[in-house]
This record gives structure tokens, sequence and C-alpha cells, in this order.
């Protein structure tokens, strides 16, 4: 599915069950907010983004602990989670996502090499996180990070 239809289908769902989205975007820079604004009728169902770019950012509007960015890293499952929560938790949503990585083409490690995303969602009840590694430039990274980010909610709300 391309992003168009990830965003259509994710809008039927939410509006099914009267829940509004919220994003925290590090390395995509707004590009999942803007691909779900696309669409004609979002502003039922998308609340509000973020993007905290630098960690102080993500401890500033999000409430992510600065002890535990230096700990884990601003590119790990612990850091993602924490931004997913603050941001489905300042926003009154009802479902949040977060996304920090290395997009590249500078930046990465050899245990966080360019590609290297992390993924947090959230909702009232649960929060999950993974790791992806992504192939190609830096669009390429942040596209299929917004295409993971979304269809990876879409079968988490539908599970």
């Amino acid at each position: 599915m391309n992003a168009s239809d990830l965003t259509k289908t994710l809008a039927d769902i939410l509006l099914s069950r009267n829940w509004t989205l919220s994003l925290a975007e590090s390395c995509t820079g707004g590009l999942v907010c803007a691909t779900l604004t696309e669409l004609a009728g979002s502003s039922e169902w998308f609340e509000r983004g973020y993007i905290t770019y630098s960690n102080e950012a993500k401890n500033e509007c999000l409430g992510v602990p600065a002890q535990l960015i230096e700990s884990h890293g601003a590119v790990s499952e612990q850091t993602a989670k924490a931004m997913a929560e603050g941001a489905r938790i300042n926003s009154g949503g009802d479902v949040a996502i977060s996304i920090t990585g290395i997009a590249g083409p500078s930046g990465g490690s050899a245990d966080k090499p360019v590609g290297t995303v992390c993924f947090g969602w959230a909702t009232e009840n649960q929060s999950l996180t993974k790791t992806m590694r992504f192939d190609g430039d830096r669009q390429a990274v942040r596209r299929q990070a917004t295409e993971f980010a979304l269809t990876e909610l879409i079968a988490l709300l539908r599970s």
C-alpha cells in the first residue's frame, strides 16, 4: 500500500472509533504529518504533530527525561516509547506514533548505522516499540519510515 492508501485506511479506522491521532517525529521532520494532512477531512481525526528534532525538544515538548536520552540515546526504543506516550498524553489524543532515527547520509555508528529508525505507538492501554533498518538515501529512509509507521499502526488497531 502506498502512503495515500495507508492514510485513507487509517482515517477510516480512526473515524470508526471516534479517535484522534498525534505524532512525535524526529528524523522524518514532519513527513508523516504532511502525508496524513494530504487527505481532505483529516482534521476530524488528526490532532497534532510535534517535530522534536533536538534532544531538548524531546524533553520540553514531550516530557522525555534527559536522563533516558543520555542513557539510551535519542535513537532507541526507550526514547521512541517515551516520545509516543508524551505525544498522546500532551495532546489528549487517543493514539500516537513516534519516530526517531538516523536518516543520513551521516550520523550513523557501528551500533546504529544510517537507516536505523526506532518507532513507538501508544494508546491508553499499551505502548509498543520496534526498530527497523532501512536502505537508501535520506529521502528513501524517511519515506520508508513514514509508510512503516502507518502500516504498523493500522495492524495494531486491527488486532
